[in-house]
């Protein structure tokens, strides 16, 4: 192939894509169910949960993802905690995504109209029937499009991963640009490959959009 690239080097990229495909499956999962608790808690009677909750939410948005990696990867390691790559990897990106989608998720369950919850009083329901038989169904579908918007760049920060050794998809490039010193090419192959998982995404996001109508909210 071009300028010494095989297609054994393709295959690398390839397998470094498919680990951050893992990464970011592994993340939006683990940090979806976190950041259901972090919506329930900033939406929660109790003052102390919203206080306790978004105290989470502010440091974790008030520090960069980078950082959180270098302490749970690193800064454990000096206290004799050795944590693999892939888990120090996926934890930092467990919280940082715990605390985006719960604020996303925050904002909309409270954008559903006060008078939903007062007709469901009426009716008797409890808060938690309130929350999971009226609010949560619609708000749901004022949800997906940025849930799935956020997963794009969920797939797309993965490549901080590297800095902690993670063989994902930029470390993967990295490694194969250390033998070709051929930068534009191989990093242009691995941003392609990149796009290649991401454009479907974000149309996919677009394209919900329109069908929930979500613009006309």
């Amino acid at each position: 192939m071009l300028g010494g690239f095989s297609t054994n080097h393709l295959f690398y990229l390839v397998n470094g894509l498919l680990w951050t495909v893992v990464l970011s499956a592994l993340a939006f999962l683990l940090g979806g169910i976190a950041g259901f608790v972090v919506m329930l808690c900033r939406v929660s009677r109790r003052r102390w949960l919203r206080r306790l909750s978004l105290f989470y939410v502010q440091m974790v948005q008030g520090t960069p993802l980078l950082i959180q990696m270098f302490l749970l990867y690193f800064g454990l390691g000096v206290f004799g905690i050795e944590v693999p790559p892939l888990v120090a990897a996926a934890l930092g990106m467990m919280l940082y995504s715990s605390a985006y989608l719960g604020e996303i998720w925050r904002g909309c369950v409270e954008s559903i109209s006060r008078t939903q919850f007062e007709a469901s009083e009426c009716l008797g329901l409890s808060r938690w029937q309130t929350l999971l038989d009226v609010i949560l169904p619609q708000a749901l579908k004022i949800a997906t499009p940025p849930t799935v918007g956020f997963l794009v760049q969920l797939v797309k920060n993965t490549s901080l991963a590297s800095v902690v050794g993670f063989l994902e998809l930029t470390r993967s490039a990295q490694v194969i640009n250390n033998s070709l010193f051929q930068p534009f090419l191989v990093f242009g192959v691995a941003a392609f490959l990149y796009f290649c998982v991401c454009y479907p995404l974000s149309v996919w996001s677009r394209s919900l959009e329109r069908k929930l109508n979500v613009g006309r909210r």
